[in-house]
């Protein structure tokens, strides 16, 4: 899309220019903290004040364009702005001043339902030389903001440390998430490994060690065995993967003879923190079951909602993913999601509200959605998306990460303990949100097994 600005010379009294902008969550929370607001209600909901840069935006990117410089308004509220409106945004020349070389643009906001929200006059120097815009959509306001983890933290900051065999933590980012995890009193580390390397990488980075337990083994698979054995015994009440490969620790972790199986199957939920998005997301299973069939997704779903509950979202909407919206005789995804919805209709998986197959915009898009006449409670508003298999949720997941600036935590469900699992690409940050789901996971155990754990 090009869009050619006016220059002053070209303007005259009575030209209008109209546009339509639909309320997202990111800018919900962006007109909020304008506004001086949360915008967190139940309406999710904001003063009009709050959607003030709207009329700049359109300014200076459509009309008069590239080149403008806003001098002044007197923009008033009259209204509130809801998430999901459709606004409709009028400007028209009212007055234009030779001497100066300025304008004054009436404004106006409506609502969907015809009510005036926000209006006034505004003071425009328009551009005296001519400029193009290019981009393929109209710009929207945008603002990233990672708030998700936050609420995580300060939740599980309630609950008692968890002792935490880590794992082979002999990089940087692995022994800083354990370190950062202990100072933050989600978890009393266990460091288990080659105790010089984990000793020499401290002394390289600078950390401080403190008391923290150093159980020495000669290499990673070691390490792994001697983790899975603390959890066993009951010397540790949950496992965090460092600087080794998932195959070592998942492996120690589901021996048949020394392992952590507890008769569930064991899947991994991705908690993220899109911001775009303005909820918590979860994606599961990205990381241990390569193929499920139709009993593994059942297990990975009914963990997936149970997780849900625990993060506290009490009904979790759940989108079975596949490439379309429709079952498909060439596509097993399709069948396997019909299945599940059914089976959620029938009692067979509990707690949250299942529809598929949904392909990936109509499960988080609300606009995608009625685009496509899809009629249903969780189309656009997705708690849970549960992927046909690893690899399609190993790239949405790490495409969210990469492209959509997401923050996420790892964790592995469905075994004796907790299991802190995340890429050994990522951050201190990730394994820190990681092990606060845990502590989260960790008090719901006890608490499901009787166990009345300080708080």
């Amino acid at each position: 899309m090009v869009q050619e600005n006016i220059l002053f010379d070209d303007i005259q009294t009575g030209m209008r220019y109209e546009r339509k902008h639909t309320v997202k969550a990111n800018d919900i929370t962006l007109f909020g903290m304008i506004a001086g607001t949360r915008g967190e209600d139940e309406n999710r909901s904001v003063p009009a004040l709050g959607a003030f840069p709207l009329f700049s935006s359109t300014t200076t990117n459509f009309f008069p364009g590239n080149g403008s410089i806003l001098a002044g308004h007197e923009l008033k509220s009259h209204g509130w702005i809801h998430e999901r409106d459709e606004l409709s945004i009028t400007l028209e020349i009212t007055e234009k001043h030779e001497v100066s070389k300025q304008v004054v643009v009436q404004c106006r906001c409506e609502n969907q339902h015809g009510e005036v929200i926000a209006s006034g006059p505004i003071i425009v120097v328009p551009p005296t030389v001519k400029r193009l815009n290019r981009f393929d959509d109209p710009p929207q306001l945008t603002l990233r903001q990672h708030h998700v983890f936050a609420h995580i933290r300060a939740k599980a900051a309630n609950y008692p440390a968890v002792p935490t065999a880590v794992v082979h933590p002999c990089d940087r980012e692995s022994l800083l998430g354990a370190l950062e995890a202990a100072k933050e009193g989600l978890i009393e580390p266990i460091l288990i490994g080659p105790e010089a390397k984990i000793r020499a990488v401290a002394i390289k980075e600078g950390f401080d060690l403190g008391n923290a337990r150093i159980i020495d083994v000669p290499h990673s698979h070691a390490a792994a065995a001697k983790g899975v054995e603390l959890c066993r015994n009951g010397e540790a009440g949950a496992l965090m993967k460092g600087s080794l490969h998932t195959d070592e620790i998942m492996g120690a972790v589901v021996s048949s003879a020394t392992g952590l199986r507890c008769g569930k199957r064991l899947s991994h939920v991705f908690v993220m923190d899109v911001p775009a998005y303005g909820r918590p997301l979860l994606v599961t299973d990205a990381a241990i079951n390569i193929a499920p069939d139709l009993a593994a997704k059942v297990d990975i779903t009914q963990n997936a909602i149970n997780l849900a509950h625990t993060l506290g979202i009490a009904k979790p909407k759940v989108a079975i993913l596949s490439a379309v919206e429709t079952v498909y005789d060439k596509m097993p995804s399709t069948f396997e999601a019909a299945l599940l919805c059914k089976m959620a209709d029938r009692g067979q998986i509990t707690g949250g509200i299942l529809d598929g197959p949904l392909a990936f915009d109509n499960a988080i898009s609300m606009t995608a959605a009625k685009a496509k006449q899809i009629v249903s409670p969780v189309a656009g508003q997705a708690d849970i998306l549960v992927v046909p298999d690893i690899e399609s949720g190993n790239m949405l997941a790490k495409t969210m990460s990469y492209f959509a600036g997401a923050d996420s935590a790892g964790i592995v469900l469905g075994a004796r303990v907790p299991i802190i699992l995340t890429s050994r690409a990522d951050d201190a940050k990730a394994r820190l949100a990681s092990a606060a789901v845990m502590v989260l996971v960790a008090h719901a155990a006890a608490i499901a097994k009787g166990e009345k754990p300080n708080e």
